[in-house]
């Protein structure tokens, strides 16, 4: 079990090169291409180690393995269009069905595995841009590991909205009990109230990325086409949260978010935090300087090489 002095450092934003997985619903929104794209060419400060295919249900979707599925096939169509080949592993076909049984997965066997190669000092950071219960499966099926990562979420609402009705915390509210009960140090980056102004707009898109590399033309591409969907004929703008979670790793000198440390809040069943001030601190993030992160992710995407045929 970690010490206080132990856990506020992990929670400083981490200097040098850092391990790093990423799990994501990578079909689910166009933003989840956007993060591991910045994390994948952001290479003097991250080492994507795997990235984890997480199950998501809506529209999109017919339940939460065939989002995960797609997922995974997703991940795969970025990476070869970025031109980098961390190792992919499918995640849970579920949720957690409580708070004590893990769902057995490729992804969760492998994080509670990967975990066990780091130590305090040197810890795994565990990016989660999706409902957490890959994470939480790995915690469950190897605790140990609560003390050799740092878990960087985007889920729920700030505690001034009204809720925590938010995606990815709705779909598994028993899965990020667990990770938040665990003792593994914590990041979370709320969505409303918190990340809502980190969007871009179509012609904002088109005037720093369209005609730079084919990565930049193909997340251009989903982004219009995703809104021309819901937005046909209206002005639209378009949030890319899970950016924030991936630059959290970069935000050195809070160049790009503010963030305070907390309590651990409790996600409630009633879609609400709940409050113990007695548990330990995570660090939440509280505001997003938005120009700054957008030009760090554009200029990072505009650079990118063209990818050479996958091995």
């Amino acid at each position: 079990m970690l010490n206080e002095s132990e856990r506020l450092a992990l929670l400083q934003v981490p200097s040098g090169i850092v391990d790093v997985v990423i799990d994501s619903d990578t079909f689910n929104e166009i933003d989840d291409q956007f993060a591991i794209s910045l994390a994948l060419l952001s290479p003097e400060r991250m080492r994507v180690q795997a990235i984890y295919a997480a199950p998501f249900h809506n529209r999109k979707s017919s339940g939460p393995a065939d989002g995960m599925e797609m997922s995974y096939q997703e991940i795969l169509r970025l990476l070869r269009l970025i031109g980098r080949y961390p190792p992919v592993y499918r995640g849970s076909e579920s949720y957690l069905a409580d708070e004590k049984t893990p769902v057995l997965s490729d992804a969760a066997s492998d994080l509670a595995r990967r975990a066990m190669e780091y130590t305090p000092e040197r810890p795994l950071y565990v990016v989660g841009l999706a409902a957490i219960t890959n994470i939480a499966s790995a915690l469950l099926l190897n605790p140990g590991i609560a003390d050799r990562i740092v878990c960087v979420w985007l889920g729920g609402h700030a505690p001034t909205w009204p809720d925590t009705d938010e995606f990815n915390l709705r779909q598994d509210v028993a899965a990020a009990r667990v990770v938040f009960s665990s003792g593994a140090p914590l990041v979370l980056v709320p969505c409303k109230g918190a990340v809502t102004t980190f969007l871009t707009t179509g012609p904002e898109l088109r005037a720093w990325l369209w005609g730079r590399n084919a990565l930049c033309d193909d997340l251009v591409s989903a982004t219009e086409r995703t809104a021309e969907a819901y937005a046909k004929g209206h002005v639209w703008s378009r949030v890319l949260w899970d950016v924030t979670a991936v630059a959290w790793l970069l935000n050195d000198d809070h160049r790009f978010m503010l963030d305070r440390l907390v309590p651990t809040p409790i996600p409630e069943y009633d879609h609400h935090w709940g409050r113990d001030d007695t548990r330990p601190l995570c660090r939440m993030v509280t505001f997003v300087n938005r120009d700054p992160l957008m030009e760090e992710l554009f200029g990072k995407l505009a650079a990118a090489k063209d990818a050479p045929a996958a091995p």
